[in-house]
Order: C-alpha cells, then structure tokens, then sequence
C-alpha cells in the first residue's frame, strides 16, 4: 500500500531539488555570462530618437549564444537580437567552452532526473531496499561535481577570439579585459552551491520520513502522513 509521506524536511528538499535544477537550466542556456564592453551610440541613431543621448550598449556572451543590438535602415528604432552565435557544438568558440557545456549539461541532466523523482518521494521512500533519499543525495553530488568542473574550465576560455571582440585585446584566459561577469555565472556558481547543500540535506529528509512518528502513524492505518 503507497503511504503518502510528508515532512517539513522532505519537502524542503524537494523544493530545493528543483529550484536548483531550473536555476542551472536558466544559466545554461542564457547569454549572459559575459557583459561587453560599451558599444557607443552612432550619431545617426542619436539623431534618429528624441529626448537626448542615450547610454552604451552592452553586448552579452554566453557559453553558445549571444546578445546584441541592431539599428534599422528605415525605421528609428533598435532591436536587442539574442540567439546562439554556434549552429553546432564544433562552432562553440573555445574548447574550453565546449567542455564546459559538456560537463554543465551533464551536471543539469542530472539535476533534472533528481527534480522529477524528488516530487515522487512523497509516495515512494525506496526501492529495491535503498532509500531514494541517499541515492538522490548521492547523484546531486555528483553533479556537483561535474558543475564545478565546468565553472573552472569556463574562464580558461576568455582568451578565445569570439570573447576577445566582446571584451577587447587585454581579455586572455581568466582575465576578463574590459567584460564583466554576468548575473548567468553567479547563478550558476550559486546554483552549485546549493547542489551540495541540497546533497547533504537529502539525509535529513530520509531521517524525517523513516521517523518513530512516521511509523507509529502507519501502524495506525493512515495512508496520509504529514509531520512537521
């Protein structure tokens, strides 16, 4: 019989489990990883808008995608273009960069998968004797891992020509020249922060839902659980 088991610790990490997933997803796939420097204003679309000046621009590069904008022959206005400046995996600027999607995309696979089971460990606690809990725990850390491993590969590649033209000639591996970081990297660097947390906070909430409470509630017959 499923018994529907809900604990305070359980569905914190559950949550948890899936806001990290989607937080790396995120940062994965948008391009603001690298902020460009100021592209200047021309004088033709000054003249073309009313109420002044107005500021630079500032380009965005991701792992394969990018943003930019770009003035209108006809029309006096500008449009902000952002998509993948890499049809295929081959055309990513830098191996480094392409390690680093390999590793990142592996990492948020993984996170994925655990983010789906977590919403069914309300109804099942284990199989074939193993608690999901730890074996979750244990995929979110090695996911970790492989998080960290992209992260440490993505500066080697600033020095690659496709970041040299966002960030000028001074930017070579892990010196930024005249970029800088992007709110993608710090989600990324946060979201793997909280992969291990949510690691280590896996076996508390195998601890909460194999409670003394927890049982006494199922040899009274109850089929719906929750705990605090």
């Amino acid at each position: 019989m499923c018994h529907v088991i809900v604990t305070c610790r359980s569905m914190l990490w559950t949550l948890l489990s899936i806001v990290v997933a989607f937080a790396e997803l995120i940062a994965f796939m948008s391009a603001d990883w690298l902020i460009g420097k100021a592209k200047p204003v021309s004088s033709e679309d000054m003249d073309n808008r009313t109420g002044g000046s107005q500021e630079p621009y500032h380009p965005t590069l991701g792992i394969y995608g990018r943003c930019t904008r770009i003035s209108h022959m006809q029309v006096s206005r500008r449009d902000t273009l952002c998509g993948p400046y890499a049809e295929n995996f081959n055309e990513i600027a830098s191996g480094f960069w392409q390690a680093t999607a390999i590793f990142l995309a592996m990492g948020i696979m993984i996170l994925c998968a655990v983010a789906f089971v977590s919403v069914f460990t309300m109804c099942v606690q284990s199989v074939m004797k193993k608690s999901i809990f730890n074996v979750c725990g244990l995929l979110q850390g090695i996911a970790g891992l492989f998080l960290i491993l992209g992260l440490m590969l993505y500066p080697a590649g600033w020095g690659c020509q496709k970041a040299i033209s966002y960030c000028g000639h001074y930017a070579s591996a892990y010196k930024l020249g005249d970029c800088s970081l992007g709110w993608a990297f710090y989600t990324a660097i946060g979201g793997t922060g909280l992969t291990f947390i949510c690691a280590v906070f896996s076996a508390q909430a195998e601890i909460a839902t194999s409670s003394d409470k927890v049982q006494e509630e199922i040899e009274e017959g109850k089929n719906l659980i929750c705990l605090l």
